[in-house]
């Protein structure tokens, strides 16, 4: 049986948001239809609307119900409904409102999960900072911050799952600042810094060495 985990919506009494397993839900928001067992308590006025979340079903009961006398029903329903996952509908929404706190809350779960802890065990965090029209924004931090493979994991393990979960997702950005690396990539890929460039070449002697004369070398 699917497990799940009834939590409290604040300030609405009159809802649940029922906890299920990550990836288990392929639509989000309003929807159109839902399988039978749900459909039946939304036709006979037990549920007032059923929305979906990333890893939650949220239920509101209708007019005069309550969750002491109509929640073991909903509960049985929803396990029911879940076994048919051809059976949900997302509604046909152009405006798609909402669509930004759905994909936040992936993004937070992904990153309170899975893709933050990858990242926390090789010394590094990433920070969700905003979402806005479908474009989600990170940091970077610790061991993550400016490593360029860091960057190509993030895209590989948060964007693609996130992508999955919410296809509404348009874009993933990185909001670190540029590194000294990034430039210098950056400034080869333009020709201002020739590919066989050494350091010494670039940089110059140290701020304490002064140059050597002909035919000569410096000890290391």
């Amino acid at each position: 049986m699917i497990p799940l985990h009834p939590q409290r919506v604040p300030d609405h009494p009159d809802r649940l948001r029922w906890i299920v397993p990550p990836g288990l839900l392929t639509v989000t928001g309003p929807l159109a239809g839902v399988p039978a067992p749900l459909a039946a308590l939304l036709d006979d006025g037990t549920l007032a609307e059923v929305t979906a979340e990333p890893t939650a079903v949220v239920t509101r009961l209708g007019e005069g119900r309550s969750w002491s006398g109509d929640g073991a029903r909903v509960r049985t329903a929803l396990h029911n409904a879940l076994a048919d996952p051809t059976g949900w509908a997302p509604a046909d929404r152009p405006d798609r409102p909402g669509d930004d706190d759905l994909l936040a809350a992936a993004a937070r779960d992904l990153l309170a999960g899975p893709v933050g802890a990858f990242a926390r065990s090789h010394g590094g965090s990433i920070e969700l900072l905003g979402v806005r029209d479908g474009v989600v924004t990170v940091r970077l931090g610790g061991a993550c911050h400016g490593c360029a493979a860091a960057w190509l994991t993030l895209h590989w393990r948060l964007e693609r799952e996130l992508r999955r979960r919410h296809p509404g997702l348009r874009e993933l950005r990185n909001a670190a600042p540029r590194t000294a690396v990034g430039h210098a990539f950056r400034a080869r890929r333009a020709g201002r810094i020739p590919h066989d460039r050494t350091k010494s070449e670039q940089t110059g002697p140290g701020p304490s060495e002064e140059p050597l004369p002909p035919g000569t070398h410096r000890d290391t």
